[in-house]
């Protein structure tokens, strides 16, 4: 794994990881109002009111960094635009649910400690010596790319990757036949092995983030 330079966004997020509460309040300071005006303006349709922008987008990042895998981003703007696609994906995904399932994975299937993913720059290969521990970060990569796919793949993924089950029982869940269920979690598959692929060569949508950061409140 490669590590990013030390930034006060960085050092925050390894304060966090190591279980102290001040990088969790010293993050949502930082970076809390920008995300959520950010939300708020391309979310509004999909928010009962806007008095509850704040709630909804702390409140999601709040449940990924406590059940998300960890991850460590140097640049503002990278974090920014990170955190901007995962809460209005968790929220386009029904919040509630997506979120729930989240803690359900994370306390089932948890990652261990040092599974930390460094997202600033590509990331070939995995650089730990065991099988185990490669495993434990494909996992993890898995986990994040999750976050970041529509909601309909992200939603059928869940259903048969981690809840087992049949594609009978997800068409049922969402209403459509088997062979469209299956057909959905082949594609699902498709575009999370996209996705996650880019997150390794360090992209997100249309960043780069291995280029400068350039303006931190720049319009996503």
């Amino acid at each position: 794994m490669l590590e990013a330079r030390e930034t006060e966004t960085s050092r925050l997020l390894k304060k966090w990881h190591s279980g102290e509460r001040a990088g969790l309040d010293g993050l949502l300071d930082r970076h809390l109002p920008w995300i959520r005006n950010h939300v708020r303006g391309r979310l509004g349709s999909l928010l009962r009111v806007k008095a509850e922008t704040m709630d909804y987008v702390q409140d999601a990042m709040v449940q990924f960094l406590k059940y998300g895998p960890s991850i460590l981003v140097a640049e503002d703007d990278h974090f920014r635009a990170l955190f901007v696609r995962i809460v209005e994906n968790s929220i386009r995904n029904q919040y509630d649910w997506f979120t729930a399932q989240r803690r359900a994975v994370s306390r089932e299937k948890p990652l261990p400690p040092d599974t930390v993913l460094s997202i600033d720059r590509p990331v070939d290969r995995v650089v730990r010596p065991s099988q185990e521990a490669a495993n434990n970060e494909n996992e993890a990569w898995v986990r994040l790319g999750l976050e970041l796919i529509d909601a309909d793949d992200s939603k059928v993924l869940i259903l048969r990757q981690w809840q087992d089950l049949s594609f009978a029982a997800i068409g049922e869940r969402l209403d459509i036949s088997a062979a469209a269920a299956r057909m959905r979690h082949n594609r699902a598959v498709t575009r999370l092995a996209r996705e996650v692929g880019k997150l390794r060569r360090g992209q997100i949508g249309g960043n780069d983030f291995g280029l400068s950061s350039g303006n931190s409140g720049k319009s996503l």
